[in-house]
């Protein structure tokens, strides 16, 4: 349907910018459905019509929750840019979607430069359309091994297919012989059933002969009982025909009827005797012996309940003892609560006082380092005019000698041609000795010795007369003798300092031709180099021991060697895989990386990692790519007491700064610091082991140098995102307090320090760049955005430098 709604010659290049825009809002919901923003954006980057904050709003908004609001909030931006969005927007759908541009403008996709508006260099574009195929190229390589590994998963499925069939057919089999033993089964199930139920009569008729049997075996303990009834009672009368019998014998005695009594008393108790059955005395005794029992456990239960008793009420004399004294206990804690609060609210007042004091130390310190620094600059400045003055009084000076040398040569003799000889091959060593500062390159202070020796040699050929051929002698030796003294002087002495060059300023153009050869060659490319690598003026450094430089193949250095130390200890080598280059030119561990030289895009760069931190060291050595040159100096010494004390565990690294924290942080899992905003810290390792992108810091005591609690912080890089998120949720919030959108948020208060980029101080690690053959250089020097942030961390170097404030660039 676009192809019968646009014509076919339509020219996208002369349509106006309504015209593009009504064209492609025609097909926005076609381009909404059909485009991933992710692919697209990247040429719209390179076409300059989308920013990175454009980028982050559309991939990571989180009101945009599916891909067609991303995309539709894309054409919304696009829109913004007018014709240029809408051209870039169709050629990234001519690239990346031609199904989908032949849609919308009814035209065929092309890659030839005619078809392309413009907004891309020719070069750039073309570099980018060989990205594009060669993506393309690999997304078909993918898409083919996924279509054989599909036929292979297809063929496997077949064979699948055709096993199963197989497993079917016995499965078929295998049904037909169950149904068949099933069958068979159920046959012996009801043969088995019957036997149940003839067993089951079994066991009626047994229990039924059981009955009858215990029936029977009662009747025969009554009968057994009634037998010995009848056998007691015929004893008894057997007893009493004996004792009847007795007495009938004997004669009748005056006690008869107290006898007879008896008698009758025996007979009453023979008859209630003769009524207790033995049965009933078995029932009686049984009784007797169960209430005994039952005593005897009652007894036995009362006793256990009275042992419980008496530990009840010991436990209780306890616990009130123990109420007592946990009372007493309150009342002491809530008075040392008290103090304590008291104490703290001292403490506090005193903690602020002392703060306001620090903010004014640091504040009147800025400013004096300021001054200092402006100081410096005037100072750099007077010195270049002093160098160009004096530049202009030897020229002036060797001309003046030229000319009366000439006048001389005519009215004297060949005597005085060769004291002017003498006097040029011998200059007069006269210039001062180097001082041990951040001063004047050594060869500048050479250079300036050379021409003050060509201005006192003209000063001592204008003698009227000619001298003698002794003096002539004697001074040509003299000459000698300080000259070769001050050769001496000059290369102990630049043999004990090792020159640092670094940006040179436009003031310290007017050197001579030498400064201006390196001045040239030394400019930096921030490009190529972070903004906190870089050094503002040039140093010269006393180094302590000899410096061996080594040159070998550097690709992936890190893997060829392994280092340990810091910023405070210095950076050593620690290992050496054998076999590989570093191994074969013979570096060993013990040694000190002084710097690293390598080159790159056509660049000589120089890494000086003397004071750098092990993190810096670690990021400089993985940059080396090609030949590389190592500045080595053996410190044995300090290698094998940092090995010691990292075994001893007094210390985990050669780390050792402080760092100011600019905004708030909570604490975290993993043994994550809590810190607040204007904190102090002393990070003692910037690559802890198991973690990334995290330093290993404490917290400092506010009045002694000493380290309290703690734990991992985010490094440099991390607290520098962090630091931008928390500016762009405050700035958000603000501008939703200025619409007027009402939000009930938590009272929490977030505190951000901003630090003025204006003063800041040098990092140890720094990059020259020695050799550059591409002009593109100074165009990135002058290219930032005018937007200026401060990084999280503020650093404070030891040894008596100064917190240095670190700005982020966006």
């Amino acid at each position: 349907m676009a192809e019968d709604c646009v014509p076919e010659d339509l020219d996208l290049k002369g349509m106006g910018e309504e015209e593009l825009w009504e064209l492609i809002n025609d097909n926005r919901h076609r381009i909404s459905l059909g485009v991933r923003p992710c692919i697209l954006i990247p040429y719209l980057r390179q076409a300059r019509v989308l920013s990175e904050m454009d980028e982050d709003e559309i991939l990571s908004c989180h009101n945009l929750t599916n891909r067609c609001m991303r995309t539709s909030h894309m054409l919304d931006l696009l829109r913004t840019q007018g014709k240029n969005g809408g051209m870039a927007l169709l050629e990234s759908l001519m690239i990346h979607y031609p199904a989908l541009y032949t849609q919308v403008t009814g035209r065929k996709p092309s890659t030839e430069p005619s078809r392309f508006s413009g907004l891309i260099k020719y070069s750039e574009l073309t570099e980018y359309l060989v990205r594009a195929v060669t993506g393309m190229q690999k997304e078909l390589q993918e898409a083919r091994n996924e279509a054989s590994k599909l036929r292979a998963h297809c063929a496997s499925l077949e064979a699948d297919i055709s096993q199963m069939m197989e497993q079917e057919m016995k499965s078929r089999t295998l049904r037909t012989d169950n149904e068949r033993i099933q069958r068979h089964l159920c046959s012996l199930q009801r043969e088995v059933t019957k036997l149940k139920d003839e067993k089951c009569d079994l066991y009626i008729r047994y229990t039924a002969a059981i009955e009858e049997k215990s029936a029977v075996n009662g009747r025969l303990h009554e009968l057994n009982l009634q037998v010995y009834q009848l056998q007691t009672e015929l004893q008894n009368a057997q007893a009493e025909n004996e004792f009847q019998r007795q007495r009938s014998l004997k004669s009748v005695c005056p006690e008869s009827p107290q006898l007879q009594d008896e008698v009758r008393s025996l007979r009453c108790q023979l008859a209630k005797a003769e009524k207790l059955d033995p049965a009933r005395q078995d029932i009686l005794a049984q009784d007797l012996a169960e209430a005994i029992d039952s005593q005897v456990e009652l007894a036995e239960q009362l006793r256990s309940y009275r042992e419980e008793n008496e530990q009840l009420l010991r436990d209780k004399k306890k616990l009130l003892d123990q109420n007592e004294s946990l009372s007493l206990q309150v009342q002491q804690l809530t008075q040392d609560c008290k103090m304590h609060q008291q104490k703290s609210a001292v403490i506090q007042n005193q903690m602020k006082a002392l703060q306001a004091e620090r903010d004014q130390a640091y504040q009147s310190r800025d400013e004096a380092q300021a001054m200092i620094a402006h100081v410096l600059a005037e100072k750099d400045t007077l010195r270049c005019q002093l160098v160009e003055l004096q530049e202009k009084v030897f020229s002036l000076q060797t001309k003046c000698s030229s000319t009366e040398l000439h006048q001389s040569s005519e009215e004297t003799e060949g005597g005085w041609d060769s004291l002017s000889s003498s006097s040029d091959e011998c200059p007069v060593s006269s210039r001062r000795r180097l001082c041990r500062m951040d001063a004047i390159n050594p060869s500048m202070v050479s250079c300036s010795s050379e021409c003050e020796d060509g201005a006192t040699c003209s000063m001592r050929s204008r003698n009227a007369e000619p001298p003698s051929p002794d003096s002539l002698r004697r001074r040509k030796e003299i000459l000698y003798a300080e000259s070769s003294s001050e050769a001496a002087e000059t290369d102990s002495l630049l043999d004990d300092f090792v020159l640092l060059p670094s940006m040179v300023n436009k003031s310290m153009q007017t050197f001579g031709l030498s400064s201006r050869r390196r001045s040239s060659s030394h400019s930096l490319s921030r490009s190529s180099v972070p903004p906190f690598l870089m050094r503002s003026r040039p140093k010269a450094i006393r180094v302590s021991g000899r410096v061996l430089s080594i040159s070998f193949q550097g690709e992936a250095l890190l893997s060829q060697l392994a280092v340990v130390g810091g910023n405070k200890t210095g950076v050593f080598v620690h290992q050496v895989t054998e076999g590989s280059a570093a191994h074969t030119v013979g570096i060993s561990p013990g040694a000190q990386i002084v710097e690293v030289k390598y080159e790159k895009n056509q660049k000589a760069l120089r890494m000086v990692l003397e004071d750098s931190t092990l993190e810096e060291a670690m990021w400089a050595l993985g940059q080396v790519a090609g030949i590389c040159h190592l500045s080595l100096r053996p410190r044995q010494d300090d290698y094998e007491a940092l090995l010691q004390q990292l075994q001893s565990s007094e210390t985990s690294s050669g780390d050792s700064f402080y760092v100011r924290v600019n905004m708030s942080l909570p604490a975290g899992p993993g043994g994550t610091l809590a810190v607040s905003c204007n904190d102090i810290l002393h990070v003692t390792n910037t690559r802890p082991a198991g973690t990334e992108d995290s330093w290993h810091a404490s917290h400092v005591h506010p009045c002694q140098q000493l380290d309290l609690q703690s734990g991992t912080v985010p490094n440099y890089y991390r607290a520098q995102r962090l630091l931008i998120r928390a500016i762009e949720d405050m700035s958000f919030e603000a501008k939703k307090s200025e619409k007027g959108e009402r939000v009930m948020t938590q009272n929490t208060q977030k505190t951000v320090r901003i630090v003025s980029t204006g003063r800041q101080g040098r990092n140890p690690l720094w990059v020259s760049v020695e050799e550059e053959k591409s002009a593109s250089a100074e165009s990135s020097l002058s290219c930032c955005c005018p937007r200026c942030w401060d990084v999280s961390w503020t650093r404070s170097w030891p040894a008596g430098r100064a917190f240095s404030s670190v700005s982020l660039r966006c």
